[in-house]
């Protein structure tokens, strides 16, 4: 490893949609206020058609609009003119959702003039950088990308402030059947136990396997280990995988508001009150933003 590769990947981190947003020049100075937010009519902004998130947790939905409710919008969604007065979402769904949710009537937007290709772009590469898309959700953004805009996986690392294996990874979940790729959307299965999934070689393995693994409720490493005690038979678990102790509520929720909060995979665990807190890291960059963030606060 040389010593400049840390640096480009962090000055990547921060390129994110700044790199894909032109400045307005056709929309003349008094709509577009300079870049400044203004208001605007929810009822006036029609749907992103480029989103590629297909799952909103109503749960979290619901949250923000309280949120929305007590504290107002505190970032702008994105949005671009269109015909007759109206406009259309680039970024912020959830925003503007969750606006409509808590009744308001206008939300504050930022104005961009920008064509049907810069838009999906926006659109896919902010959705990537959020940390609560579901592996099946990412996975297709990165194909999209691929696909529609002829981008490599060092380009969409790039954009998106990944690791090129990691998108690497995430495109390969698309080589699983459809069915289990509803089990990882829905979170029955997650992307660990979809990878090891992709040891087998046959569609209908994969199905059976995670039927049972789900069934089951085996962890990431109890799955690799069945996997791989079915791929070669000579290779045995010390034991028959045993379904995990199912995890409090209230431990799981705490444990889910510090993924979202950090960006990192958190677990608790918890024995009668004591216990200990595990985050997880994949690259140096995000265990030094992590201790900024600890220093900071």
């Amino acid at each position: 490893m040389d010593g400049t590769a840390p640096d480009t990947k962090r000055r990547a981190l921060g390129k994110g949609l700044d790199s894909l947003l032109p400045r307005v020049h056709a929309v003349p100075p008094a709509e577009a206020e300079g870049g400044r937010p203004r208001e605007i009519p929810l009822d006036q902004i029609d749907h992103n058609p480029f989103q590629t998130r297909s799952h909103v947790d109503e749960e979290q939905l619901a949250e923000l609009a309280a949120s929305i409710t007590a504290n107002g919008v505190v970032q702008p969604v994105l949005v671009r003119p269109m015909a007759k007065g109206r406009f259309q979402l680039i970024a912020g769904e959830r925003r503007w959702r969750a606006s409509k949710l808590a009744g308001k009537t206008t939300v504050p937007a930022i104005l961009r003039q920008v064509s049907d290709e810069q838009a999906m772009e926006i659109t896919i590469v902010e959705n990537l950088q959020r940390a609560d898309l579901n592996p099946i959700e990412q996975a297709r953004a990165f194909e999209r990308l691929s696909r529609e805009f002829h981008m490599t996986q060092e380009q969409m690392a790039q954009r998106t402030g990944k690791d090129r294996a990691t998108v690497a990874n995430f495109l390969r979940l698309l080589k699983l059947p459809s069915k289990v790729q509803a089990r990882v959307e829905s979170g029955a299965l997650s992307f660990g136990h979809a990878r090891a999934l992709l040891g087998f070689e046959h569609t209908e393995e994969m199905e059976k396997a995670a039927q049972r693994i789900a069934a089951l409720s085996l962890s990431v490493r109890q799955t690799e280990n069945y996997v791989q005690s079915l791929i070669d038979p000579s290779h045995k678990a010390k034991k028959r995988p045993k379904p995990e102790p199912a995890l409090d509520p209230n431990v799981r929720d705490a444990q889910e508001r510090l993924q979202r909060a950090l960006g990192l995979k958190v677990t608790i665990e918890d024995r009668n009150g004591r216990g200990k807190v595990i985050i997880e890291y994949a690259r140096l960059e995000d265990f030094d933003t992590l201790m900024e963030r600890f220093a900071a606060e």
